[in-house]
Formats: structure tokens, C-alpha cells, sequence
């Protein structure tokens, strides 16, 4: 390749360095994205975890990444209140806003219903169904 240099596959990706390299990219650009995870759990009596949300705050922003409810425990509300822990942390953190993603066969309406709206959509993905993007106003 060019200059001796050349892209190999690798089985272990280099996170540390890519990840770091953008990061340092990104602050450059746009300032320090004051980025801190959030996670909250719902557990049962036994203190198992049977649901939860985890999440970041960055830019002002609350990214939701993963929220699960164990399925016999749905339509409790249980996930309503995981939602509404992470936007208030996220408020208290300084954000304005929220997104977050859901396929077609998760939980599209439940997030509707809590005031997130679709800005964008994966059709197809994964086939047969949709990948919906959401955002709300915090």
C-alpha cells in the first residue's frame, strides 16, 4: 500500500487507540463532551437484576443505549420509572434532550408514548423490521 502503509484484518479491535484517537479528535472540534455512563436496575426481592437502563450523558445529551425489562414484569411500570430515573439524572447532569434507538419488534410505542419521536428509520434492519431513532426535548 501506499508508503509502506497497509489495512489488515484484526480479530481484537484496538479500541483504546481508535477510540482515544477520535475522542481527542472530537474534543479538539467540539469541546469536552463531559461524557459520564448511567445505569440504573430494577431487582427483584432476591436482589437478582431483572431489568434495567444504561446509558451516557454527553454534549448535553442523554443517550439511552440498552433498557430490558424482564418480560413477565412488563406493562408494570417498571419501565416507565427506569426511563424517568435516567432522564432525571440526565437533567440534573445538565442535558436537554435524550435519543436512542429500537427496533420495530422492541419498543417503538412506548417511547412514543413517553414524548420521544421517530427522526429516523433503518428500514429492513433487521429484515422484515424496522431500526427506529428517537429523540425527546428534556
Amino acid at each position: 500500500m501506499d508508503g509502506g502503509y497497509n489495512i489488515v484484518y484484526q480479530d481484537e479491535p484496538e479500541w483504546g487507540i481508535i477510540g482515544g484517537g477520535i475522542s481527542s479528535y472530537n474534543k479538539e472540534q467540539a469541546g469536552d463532551d463531559s461524557s459520564e455512563m448511567l445505569c440504573f436496575v430494577l431487582k427483584d426481592p432476591d436482589q437478582q437484576v431483572v431489568g434495567g437502563l444504561i446509558g451516557s450523558t454527553h454534549y448535553e445529551w442523554l443517550q439511552v443505549d440498552l433498557m430490558w425489562v424482564k418480560e413477565d414484569l412488563r406493562g408494570r411500570g417498571f419501565g416507565r420509572r427506569l426511563l424517568q430515573f435516567a432522564e432525571d439524572e440526565a437533567r440534573r447532569r445538565g442535558a436537554k434532550n435524550a435519543y436512542l434507538d429500537t427496533f420495530s419488534f422492541q419498543a417503538p410505542d412506548f417511547y412514543k408514548k413517553h414524548g420521544y419521536q421517530v427522526f429516523g428509520e433503518l428500514r429492513d434492519f433487521p429484515p422484515g423490521h424496522q431500526r427506529y431513532y428517537l429523540t425527546k426535548q428534556l
